[in-house]
């Protein structure tokens, strides 16, 4: 009965030996499976996971509006006081229904594409309809100081005294967005006289982009290898500001879990970004990493030396010191553009404060982004930044005559919006967050059932069986028990195999040359 007890205790040992080093083999195996399947479905090209979710997103992304109403611009045009403004919206349009077109795949793992741009209002997720009228910068006459010498001013004032034109108009919603025809431009040689803040959109896009596939190096899935047929923009006249980094931003290449950065490309801001790390979340049951726009990232050049080279206009930005604002007037047509987060957040106080009615508070208007850190889709998004025109005085030109300074002047913010949507997230959790959950169970499983029943067998035999000999097996045993080990280090290395061939190699010699383990003792 005593010799029974022992034997039980053995194959007890070797039980939990073999159920620990089971569950360690199983962390490379499954790392490899979930490795494979990403380097397979990852790849942008037909047929993949990737492919029919990057040719045409399957949840609805929405461009929300908020307008600034002017309530002073009397007071504003005549005395130069301080405009007084009120946000009015969201007024809603759903866009990037379309799939991409003109898609060319090329020899060296690349493939170009357009993105059409439309847009469609959505008057059941808007605080009005899009008729309704907003008194608004007129872009027109607040632009042309900057866009012409101060000899040609007198000339401006007496296109804009013909057009009798103001400072400040009422135009719908629509019109400020997608444009209007514009009675300053009728009087000027322009070929175009619509205008607009949008304008021209619908059936338009942002030019050819060309990224890679991933089929050679699946970590270059989605990064932008050409915009517009450059490797660099030309906006910045300098070698690190022109750079084209990242992806669009809609995805990223997989297993994201060391980065702390992510960077993108975006042609509404004439510039690449990124988005730091800031903490661990859940989507609709699916773990994503948050990352967000840092306020260094539209630092002035004085608190971030990187972003020296956006800074274009000393005399408006007080020597570049001014912070949490971008000036891309080099890729608008020279016209007095200045980008900001919304209600000029992490900007400088100096801009803040000019105008009264805003109120920025990091919860409503910083940009984030929610990706999925094992495939690197982005499954939650909202990308907000604020339109601004700078304005300044000019003694030459009447309706400016009483400004007092320049002034960067909000005129609409904008949230750009998708969240991946619930029949997406059900496949995403059954195709990959499921299997790896239960797989991690399973792991831990093993792990605490191999340990436990290790250690109770270790310690019975610790109480029946001699000194002597009990450290002979524990010797043994723990020299098991180091194996396992070794495999778990190696878990990422294709040599598992090995290890679990070494053991068994040890069982087979070592335990027959030393002959039996413990006899029985009658």
């Amino acid at each position: 009965m005593h010799c029974d007890k022992k034997k039980l205790l053995y194959i007890g040992l070797v039980v939990g030996a073999l159920l620990l080093i089971l569950g360690g083999v199983l962390i490379p195996v499954g790392d490899k499976i979930i490795h494979d399947t990403i380097n397979k479905e990852g790849v942008l090209e037909e047929d993949t996971l990737a492919y029919e979710n990057w040719i045409q997103t399957g949840s609805p992304v929405y461009r929300q509006f908020w307008l600034f109403h002017v309530k002073n611009p009397s007071e504003i045009m005549n005395h130069g006081a301080k405009p007084v403004l009120e946000q009015r919206g969201p007024y809603t349009y759903r866009i990037r229904q379309l799939p991409k077109n003109i898609i060319s795949v090329n020899n060296d793992h690349t493939i170009s594409y357009q993105q059409p741009f439309s847009a469609i209002f959505q008057p059941d997720m808007s605080a009005g309809p899009d008729t309704e009228q907003i008194t608004a910068l007129n872009l027109a006459a607040a632009a042309a100081p900057s866009l012409y010498q101060p000899f040609l001013h007198p000339f401006v004032n007496l296109v804009l005294n013909k057009a009798n034109a103001s400072l400040f108009q009422n135009r719908t919603v629509a019109e400020l967005l997608w444009g209007y025809d514009d009675p300053i431009l009728q009087g000027t040689s322009s070929k175009d006289t619509i205008t607009g803040l949008f304008y021209p959109y619908n059936g338009t896009s942002d030019g050819v982009y060309n990224v890679y596939t991933g089929k050679d190096d699946i970590n270059k899935v989605a990064v932008i290898e050409s915009w517009m047929n450059n490797t660099k923009l030309t906006f910045w006249d300098d070698p690190y500001c022109d750079m084209i980094n990242g992806t669009d931003a809609s995805s990223f290449p997989p297993f994201l879990h060391q980065r702390k950065q992510l960077y993108f490309f975006s042609s509404d801001i004439c510039r690449s970004i990124f988005a730091e790390f800031e903490q661990e979340a859940m989507l609709k049951g699916i773990p994503v990493h948050h990352f967000v726009i840092p306020p260094k990232a539209l630092a002035s050049s004085l608190e971030n030396p990187d972003n020296h080279c956006y800074c274009k206009d000393m005399s408006v930005s007080q020597n570049c010191t001014f912070g949490g604002i971008l000036g891309i007037s080099a890729c608008k047509e020279k016209k007095p553009i200045y980008i900001s987060l919304p209600h000029f957040l992490y900007a400088s106080d100096e801009i803040v404060n000019a105008v009264d009615g805003l109120n920025p508070n990091k919860e409503e208007h910083e940009t984030f982004l929610d990706v999925e850190p094992v495939t690197g889709f982005t499954l939650k998004v909202a990308k907000r930044i604020q339109i601004n025109l700078m304005f300044k005085p000019s003694t030459k030109i009447e309706i400016l005559k009483n400004i007092k300074k320049p002034i960067f002047f909000p005129l609409v913010w904008l949230n750009e919006t998708g969240t991946v949507d619930d029949e997406t997230a059900k496949m995403f959790r059954d195709s990959l967050t499921t299997r790896m959950t239960a797989l991690g169970i399973a792991q831990l499983t093993l792990i605490c059932i191999g340990s436990l029943i290790f250690l109770s067998c270790a310690v019975a035999l610790c109480i029946i069986a001699p000194n002597k000999q009990v450290d002979s097996v524990w010797m043994k045993l723990t020299k098991v028990a180091h194996l396992k080990l070794k495999a778990v280090e190696f878990e990422s290395q294709s040599n598992i195999f090995q290890i679990i061939q070494e053991r068994e190699r040890f069982l087979e010699t070592d335990f027959a040359e030393s002959g039996p383990v413990a006899q029985p003792i009658v």
